[in-house]
């Protein structure tokens, strides 16, 4: 199964009873001073224009563990496919996924989603592409629906990783290439951020994940892909560990190297929220060794 669907495909399936669309927007907006952190649940703004049949999939609350030192927390496995039965999407279902950004929220809930054992479709290009398009769009909010019978799991623990386990990596008694998906500027330190400390963690290397996307907010073709993340790291030995600010960029990433067939992956929930938070883990600035 296709991972990334158009629009035009989208279009000629909404009227599917077997198709499922979400839009996982949620607003992160950039610092403007050190701990500038600032972030709104999406469904506002998926009043005012969505997709037509499509539901806000909220990734701040009713898909995070709240009780977490983080946000957007991985919920458990059960809480995920109990929450997502509530918008209709369970049993029986395909999912599409969407949002009104850059395509990193969509990622984040597609890995979810895939940490369970489900495979979900993302919309390419997002609501920027179904508008581009000139495709019907609706607002207001949607029709009552009944909730269906949660997905069957299939947890797999390996996609993720969590801080002892990065802590591990860094101390060299764990193997694991990490890379932080956020931009060169934030990676090197000399942006302002929204987390504790400026940097990134000792021994990562940077793959921005907007380089990965095109004018249009799509995905790259993936030989464009390949070339954007390198041979050296695509064809690396040893699991890639992808993690940003909060697990979503990251997100982006696992997207488009599992497009282009590399399996070790795993994200770092916590990313630099949690990790910048405790002064007694390492963070270093500057450019990544060439």
């Amino acid at each position: 199964m296709s991972i990334l669907v158009d629009s035009q495909w989208l279009q000629a399936h909404l009227d599917d009873p077997g198709v499922v669309v979400l839009d996982a927007t949620v607003v992160l907006p950039s610092p403007e001073f050190d701990g500038d952190y600032r972030v709104e649940r999406g469904y506002e703004g998926w009043l005012q224009a969505h997709i037509p049949g499509s539901r806000h999939a909220d990734l701040l609350t009713e898909l995070a563990d709240t009780q977490a030192s983080f946000s957007f927390a991985l919920p458990s496995p059960e809480a995920l496919v109990n929450a997502l039965a509530n918008l209709g999407a369970g049993e029986g279902k395909a999912v599409v996924i969407y949002d009104r950004a850059d395509g990193f929220w969509a990622a984040r809930l597609w890995w979810m989603l895939r940490g369970t054992g489900i495979d979900a479709r993302v919309l390419d290009g997002g609501f920027n592409a179904w508008r581009k398009a000139g495709l019907p769009e609706h607002s207001g909010p949607a029709k009552p629906i009944t909730p269906v019978q949660p997905w069957s799991i299939n947890p797999r623990p390996e996609l993720w990783i969590d801080r002892s386990g990065v802590e591990a990596i860094v101390a060299g008694n764990a193997r694991g290439q990490l890379i932080c998906a956020l931009g060169a500027a934030l990676f090197e330190g000399t942006a302002a951020t929204r987390y504790a400390r400026r940097g990134h963690i000792p021994g990562s290397l940077n793959l921005p994940a907007r380089l990965l996307f095109d004018a249009h907010g799509r995905y790259l073709p993936k030989d464009a892909l390949a070339l954007a993340i390198g041979p050296t790291l695509l064809h690396s030995e040893g699991p890639l560990i992808l993690y940003c600010g909060g697990g979503i960029s990251a997100a982006a990433n696992a997207l488009a190297l599992t497009l282009l067939g590399r399996q070790d992956i795993a994200i770092y929930d916590g990313s630099l929220q949690e990790w910048a938070a405790d002064a007694r883990l390492p963070m270093t600035t500057g450019a990544a060794p060439a």
